[in-house]
């Protein structure tokens, strides 16, 4: 078998890297090498167009195996399994028992359950665990972050009741005070009494986690991907100090300690992230020397990202989901919820709920995700993303920690500011597109209409909706989506009962008219604009009739850079104020336009949302 391997690879022989940046080098014809093929990260860091196997010399990353000290590899080493997970809000026990019931027999087999604090009974408790097997699935609890030591002392007494195996039990207890500040802007930095006392009632329970980083509340807010490592190990670390040096042992408070993490679209970078975050989290425990590294093993679940979820075309959100869903389950996380695709605008129905939970099963039962442990392993490209996510993300570390650590950044509104920047950022991008979100900023469903969806409000802890502007002693994250600014244009547009009409006037150069009629297109149908295309006119007062008897509201002028020149005066000046004139590009000759009256101009290099917003102005439509 070896002289076979061998002989196969004798046959072709190696290809160096600077044989390769050779050809590449002659392939791109004097274009700078740099500016063409490197990507810049919203990170940081810079990634290459290929790598090689002499990448990884000096990696360390390629050393462990799965199951061994830092983790980086996964803390499972047998399979890559991970828990599916469906939360419920519990409105009433009874009905909440019997939908949890039903996803049991789904599929499911991780619950959540949102209880509300004057629910919180030892009858209530019954109602809603009567018939589910808690050594056979994962629980997950939360309710009102005061309310968590009734809510620890309720279970730890139902599950002795019930005569369970208390070790076998997994599940945990939702109790985030950095969280809360986060989200509502309440100081709630005098937690660690509540922390200790939730740690020595689920002593209990060894596999029940009770303090959680809920670094969700960063990546949908639209932090960048470092940002949310970076502040959650902070986080984490503030906890397992805070608990250690009320006298909690370093093994037992990292053992009780969970991370949630979004995962946002970034398919690669996420795959690097997870596997970054286990490696440095195992770094930070073994800091305070615990007696066995198994304390050192991050327990993380990942939930998809509300951050990219769309009003409109909101069947996309399936294939965002689904790809976030297939980078965490092969980065190894402990257990996935994915969002409904439906989430931005209303209450996940059956039918999302179903989706949403079938996504995974499908990654499991038909791609076997969850046969083959850290399958990334020995990727020149994925390792090397590791590495510099790893780097971003311990920089951030260490420079919350010099600052005093991660409560001190969140009362002072350093962590909501920079997450808040990033948030801004990303908008702009959205804006010009320079983020793509399909169906709402580039190839919008032409014909689609919202017919009374609108968006979500906020959330709080509870479940219970709350304004943004109530009294907030802390800055809070920005949890404005990535589409939200061009879901309101949209409906501006439908709310007014008036759809204008765009008409391409397309005219000259066959494949310069084509390609510019279906950008204009996709272009002004993002403001729900009715779109006219045409195969060509002869004449530009030809158009100009054509679009009068379609009753336009918009020409848009479609050709080529050197026909505009003599093309679009005569045909603002046949058009004759009589609707909007726009000319799709920016040819070298715009100035002249502009001389001659044309204002409106549409490319690749123009904010698409500031100039839709100014259509809408021009137009009437508020």
């Amino acid at each position: 078998m070896a002289d076979s391997k061998e002989k196969l690879f004798s046959d072709f022989p190696g290809v160096s890297t600077e044989a390769w940046m050779e050809k590449i080098t002659a392939d791109l014809k004097g274009a700078d090498f740099e500016k063409k093929l490197v990507w810049k990260t919203n990170e940081g860091f810079k990634v290459k167009p290929f790598y090689r196997q002499e990448d990884l010399e000096g990696l360390k990353t390629t050393e462990g195996l799965p199951g061994q000290f830092p983790y980086l590899r996964g803390t499972k080493k047998d399979d890559n399994t991970w828990y599916v997970r469906q939360d419920i809000k519990v409105e009433c026990a009874k009905e909440a028992n019997a939908k949890a019931l039903d996803l049991l027999n789904k599929g499911v087999d991780s619950l959540g359950f949102n209880i509300n604090k004057k629910d919180l009974c030892p009858e209530y408790i019954e109602t809603l665990l009567e018939g589910i097997c808690a050594e056979c699935v994962e629980l997950n609890f939360s309710t009102c972050q005061g309310a968590t030591v009734t809510l620890a002392n309720l279970l730890v007494e139902y599950f002795t009741k019930k005569g369970y195996d208390l070790a076998a039990l997994k599940g945990s207890i939702n109790y985030d005070p950095m969280g809360k500040m986060l989200a509502k802007g309440k100081d709630v930095s005098n937690y660690i009494a509540t922390a200790k006392a939730l740690v020595e009632i689920m002593a209990a329970l060894p596999k029940y986690h009770c303090i959680t980083v809920n670094a969700l509340e960063l990546n949908n807010a639209g932090s960048y991907i470092a940002q949310e490592l970076g502040y959650a190990l902070a986080w984490g670390n503030e906890y397992l100090n805070a608990l250690i040096e009320a006298g909690v042992s370093a093994d037992d408070a990292a053992k009780k300690i969970k991370f949630n993490f979004g995962i946002s679209s970034n398919y690669f970078l996420e795959i690097a992230k997870f596997r970054a975050a286990r490696m440095l989290w195992a770094n930070i425990v073994k800091e305070y020397n615990p007696a066995c590294d198994c304390a050192c093993k991050m327990l993380a679940h990942a939930e998809t990202s509300t951050f990219n979820l769309t009003l409109f075309d909101a069947h996309v959100n399936m294939l965002r989901t689904q790809t976030e869903a297939m980078s965490a389950a092969l980065a190894g996380v402990n257990s996935i919820t994915v969002s409904p695709f439906d989430k931005a605008y209303q209450t996940p129905d059956d039918f999302s709920e179903r989706i949403a939970r079938n996504q995974q099963l499908l990654l499991k039962e038909e791609c076997h995700f969850d046969k083959v442990v850290d399958p990334a392993a020995g990727s020149y490209f994925i390792e090397n993303l590791t590495v510099s996510i790893a780097q971003q993300a311990w920089n951030l570390f260490l420079q919350v920690e010099e600052e005093g650590g991660m409560m001190e950044a969140v009362k002072a509104g350093k962590v909501q500011e920079a997450v808040n920047a990033s948030n801004k950022a990303r908008h702009e991008a959205v804006s010009k597109r320079r983020e793509i979100l399909l169906g709402t900023n580039q190839y919008p469903n032409f014909t689609e209409m919202a017919n009374g969806k609108a968006p979500m409000g906020c959330q709080c802890c509870c479940g219970g909706e709350h304004k943004h502007e109530c009294e907030k002693p802390i800055a809070t994250l920005n949890k404005n989506r990535a589409a939200d600014e061009f879901e309101a244009l949209r409906l501006q547009t439908e709310n007014s009962g008036r759809r204008p009409k765009a008409f391409m006037l397309t005219i000259g150069n066959l494949a310069m008219r084509q390609a510019r009629a279906q950008f204009s297109c996709n272009f002004l149908a993002c403001a729900g604009y009715e779109v006219i295309d045409n195969l060509g006119f002869a004449t530009v007062e030809e158009g100009v009739e054509a679009a009068m008897k379609a009753n336009a509201d918009i020409v848009v002028l479609c050709s080529s850079d050197d026909e505009y020149a003599e093309l679009a005066i005569p045909a603002f000046q046949a058009l004759n104020g009589r609707a909007m004139f726009i000319v799709a590009g920016a040819p070298a000759c715009m100035e002249d336009l502009k001389a001659a009256g044309i204002e409106n101009f549409i490319h690749v290099r123009c904010n698409v949302l500031e100039t839709l917003k100014e259509y809408n102005a021009k137009l009437g439509i508020k």
